[in-house]
């Protein structure tokens, strides 16, 4: 089983720029495959998709609204996955999540996600 962690959250102004983490333990990402990914939940809205990235990294993928100034990154060797948030709209503000699945390869459905960090709230003051 692997355990999630999310960090970074905060209050930044419209067109800043916020980084988060997540670190994973309980497994390596060097050895053990999983893809990762970012959902985010506002009030009232259901959980959606911001990014994910392949097991070695070598793919990456955005949902419109945050491509261009979101990029997901992650660095195996320490375990963590990150994703730096330029250029913040008062329409970012949620809970960001991390999440993990057991495979090499990218989806952008939370269904198949079975590891997730317990969120870092992101408000973005306009």
């Amino acid at each position: 089983q692997v355990q999630l962690v999310e960090s970074g959250g905060g209050l930044v102004q419209a067109g800043g720029s916020l980084r988060l983490s997540c670190a994973a333990s309980g497994r390596t990402f060097s050895t053990y495959p999983m893809a990762m990914a970012w959902f985010r939940q506002a009030p009232g809205k259901e959980r959606e998709f911001v990014a994910a990235i392949s097991w070695i990294g070598s793919s990456t993928y955005y949902a419109t609204s945050v491509e261009g100034r979101f990029t997901i990154t992650r660095d195996n060797a320490k375990n963590t996955v990150y994703l730096q948030m330029n250029s913040l709209k008062s329409e970012d503000a949620a809970v960001y999540y991390c999440a993990g699945r057991q495979d090499m390869g990218i989806s952008t459905s939370s269904l198949f996600y079975t590891s997730w960090g317990q969120g870092a709230q992101v408000t973005v003051s306009s």
